[in-house]
């Protein structure tokens, strides 16, 4: 079966059959489901969370998950790691390249290569932030991870992730989560991928609470689209790959696990366009501090210190008068983790590509190069500065972020990144005030 149509609305509890009548009247599990399915429950929060944040849903399957055998470890996908390793780290500024589409065969497991991270999915807090490059697609294969939810953001290469609860079909300037447990297979619409994936230890995403912004604004909830019900029936073998504790494993089945006829509950993938995000931003002076651009949060045990927020800059208008525009030069108690997926990124004038990353850790100073600043400094302030064609994003945390040993190793390192501030000159002039 075939369905693409969505549901509308963040946190909803959805309902949706793919036969009629294949969803329980008056009980989650009576006694005999209809069409002969069994019912299978799906917690992505505890028992006892309160009730608006509990994310659960019941499946209504052709067999149940229980139906497999045991696991063995898997080396296929060498990239993945769980491992941020506890040797110290420099406070260096750093900033990749884009790396190299694979020229052998890879999918969208084989094809991830983790790069940075912190915390454990052990522990249930912290992130793991990931790059894929994928020429081929998933088939006979299908992926979840017991760590942490997903979220996947492409950079070039679209993207139909098949679910256990629906299609998704994804591009670049879209993103997609997948809860975890949920057993998901990418297919390649075009003939490379490349993109970024949070893997997401702590709470679940949401949108952020807007405060004294009101009721409208940011990531509006009507714009999150959840898929329909729709399933296989396949009686093939199928390997199962699972993320569980850090490491990679692999089952085989001999069906689809892809046959989930009806669900219900509030516990399912979603995508949201980026370009729908509505921009809230200063009509006076001063630039905003970031936060204001946050899609999702994952809040932590800290209120207002998130386990981490997702974070994007872009296409906006700036009006803002006798104001320096661009991101001001800062150090941060958070960590940042940077990503573009297409355009120019305002506060930099060359040297961050898309498909590229750069990391500034806690209290690493900065901002601006120096040729953005000589800019700004002289830009005609009454009139507006429009920021086309553009979609940078963050990763921002409360903890350090330790890139891997990949990623230190990487040819795409880029070796003189802090001379895009070497050029900054001496302004002072105790003459003039």
């Amino acid at each position: 079966m075939t369905s693409l149509d969505y549901q509308t609305g963040f946190g909803n509890h959805f309902s949706t059959e793919a036969l009629p009548g294949a969803l329980p009247t008056g009980r989650n599990s009576p006694q005999n489901c209809p069409y002969g399915l069994y019912a299978e429950q799906l917690s992505g929060t505890a028992f006892t969370m309160p009730r608006a944040e509990n994310r659960r849903s019941w499946l209504y399957r052709i067999r149940p998950t229980a139906l497999q055998d045991a696991f063995e470890p898997y080396e296929g996908a060498a990239g993945w790691s769980g491992d941020f390793g506890t040797e110290p780290i420099s406070p260096n500024r750093l900033r990749w390249n884009a790396p190299d589409l694979p020229e052998a065969p890879a999918d969208f497991v084989d094809g991830m290569q983790t790069w940075a991270g912190n915390g454990h999915s052990n522990d249930q807090t912290g992130v793991g932030i990931h790059l894929y490059t994928a020429n081929r697609s998933m088939k006979r294969r299908v992926f979840y991870n017991a760590d942490g939810e997903l979220l996947i953001v492409p950079e070039q290469g679209r993207l139909r992730i098949a679910t256990e609860l629906g299609l998704i079909d994804l591009e670049p300037c879209e993103i997609a989560v997948i809860p975890r447990g949920v057993r998901f297979r990418v297919r390649l619409l075009d003939e490379t991928a490349r993109g970024y994936v949070l893997e997401n230890y702590g709470a679940p995403l949401r949108p952020p609470e807007l405060g004294p912004i009101g009721s409208n604004g940011l990531a509006n909830t009507r714009d999150f689209l959840t898929p329909v019900a729709w399933y296989e029936d396949i009686e093939e073998s199928f390997e199962l790959i699972a993320k569980f504790s850090g490491g990679l494993w692999r089952t085989t089945l001999n069906h689809s696990p892809l046959d989930v006829v009806a669900w219900h509950g509030t516990n399912a993938p979603y995508k949201y366009d980026l370009r729908r995000f509505n921009v809230i931003g200063s009509i006076s002076y001063d630039h905003p501090d970031p936060c204001l651009f946050t899609v999702l949060t994952s809040p932590s045990d800290t209120p207002g210190a998130a386990n981490v927020d997702f974070a994007i800059f872009p296409p906006r208008i700036l009006v803002a008068e006798d104001t320096f525009r661009p991101p001001w030069f800062h150090r941060n108690f958070a960590s940042e983790f940077m990503g573009l997926i297409q355009g120019v990124y305002d506060a930099k004038a060359e040297g961050f590509v898309p498909g590229g990353a750069s990391l500034h850790n806690c209290m690493s100073p900065h901002g601006p190069d120096a040729e953005t600043f000589e800019k700004a400094i002289q830009a005609d302030t009454s009139q507006p500065h429009y920021i086309r064609d553009t979609m940078a994003f963050m990763f921002e945390t409360r903890r350090i972020i330790r890139p891997t040993r990949a990623a230190l190793a990487s040819a795409t390192l880029q070796q003189g990144y802090d001379t895009v501030w070497s050029g900054i000159r001496k302004h002072f002039d105790p003459a003039k005030p």
